[in-house]
């Protein structure tokens, strides 16, 4: 799939963090799409045509935990990378268990969020 193919879901609270991850997933040709909350992904209808979903973890309402469930118990397999400014010492390993396929902590590391998407929007 090329990169101009692969639309970015970007789902948090903190629309600084979303501003600064649209624009470095837009940088590099990615169609990046920016939600507020779990609830507005969902209620968007556009899981069908998002390719992958970068979320973080402390949401208002539902979290990134109960979003990665839904999608899971709804058999998706949109593929999503996990972000959070509050890691414990065994989150990254307990989200990759519950079928996340990235973790990384805030502030994100911008190259290499965009070779995991790289990698897994094919």
């Amino acid at each position: 799939m090329s990169v101009q193919a692969c639309t970015i879901a970007v789902i948090d609270d903190d629309p600084r963090v979303l501003e600064s991850l649209v624009n470095l997933l837009s940088s590099f040709g990615y169609s990046a799409e920016s939600y507020k909350s779990a609830e507005q992904f969902l209620k968007s209808g556009t899981l069908s045509r998002t390719s992958c979903i970068i979320m973080d973890v402390e949401m208002r309402q539902m979290s990134g935990l109960g979003l990665l469930q839904h999608l899971k118990n709804s058999n998706c397999t949109v593929p999503v990378i996990i972000i959070t400014g509050k890691p414990s010492a065994r989150s990254e390993a307990f989200y990759l268990e519950r079928g996340a396929v990235g973790f990384f902590r805030k502030p994100v590391d911008g190259e290499a969020l965009v070779e995991l998407i790289g990698s897994v929007c094919v």
